[in-house]
């Protein structure tokens, strides 16, 4: 277990994707529980892949939802119907994550889905360089039908209780305080603790990033 500055941390995750090696764009998933930090960890890796002239696709598990109609058959607070009935992951394989994986033609869409409008997406194809990177965050990236479409895992891990503390300050501007800690309490903790107990994702994670103190984060990486 490392631990350090944030910066340090970037800097290992940075050299540990450069390490490696594919004949197809690396596919890097940034997984953790809602309020974990994963999608800041995801820009911030992104930034400095970038500036090392990397090719960086960046995409997120909330543009690859079902439509809201199809979300809730077991109502909204419901943890079996936010692990079983939210994602699209037939989609997110076909249109990115095969594409990007060995045989694949390289030609994706980062989204089929638009949260602000409820709307399915269609967005141009893109035909992504052999050597570029996807750093796609998101929930349950390590379940069965995802799990062997990574090359590069890292789960970010973060004490259950403190994410609904975040997500109040993160929400406060469009929900009710009581609200997101409804839908934390009742929706999106049990259905993490579901997903630990089923999947075990931190067993099949490359990178672990404990993420209770931001700016001084404890890492730690596993051979694979």
């Amino acid at each position: 277990m490392d631990q350090g500055t944030r910066d340090e941390m970037l800097a290992c995750l940075a050299e540990e994707l450069g390490s490696v090696t594919a004949t197809h764009p690396t596919r890097v998933a940034i997984d953790g529980a809602p309020a974990a930090g994963k999608t800041t960890l995801a820009d911030e890796l992104a930034a400095i892949l970038r500036t090392q002239g990397r090719d960086v696709v960046r995409a997120t598990i909330d543009d690859f939802l079902f439509p809201r109609a199809r979300r809730y058959p077991r109502g909204e607070y419901s943890a079996e119907g936010c692990y079983f009935d939210t994602h699209d992951y037939e989609a997110l394989n076909r249109v990115l994550l095969d594409p990007f994986g060995p045989g694949g033609d390289r030609r994706f869409q980062h989204a089929v889905y638009d949260h602000t409008s409820d709307a399915v997406l269609s967005p141009p194809v893109t035909t992504a360089p052999a050597d570029a990177v996807l750093i796609f965050d998101g929930v349950f990236l390590m379940r069965p039908e995802l799990i062997d479409r990574w090359d590069l895992r890292i789960f970010v891990s973060t004490d259950l209780d403190a994410t609904v503390d975040r997500a109040v300050i993160r929400e406060s501007r469009v929900s009710s305080r009581a609200d997101v800690e409804r839908r934390w309490r009742e929706r999106y903790i049990p259905s993490q603790q579901f997903y630990f107990a089923t999947v075990r994702p931190t067993d099949h994670a490359d990178i672990i990033v404990h993420n209770d103190e931001p700016q001084q984060p404890a890492w730690a990486t596993r051979t694979r």
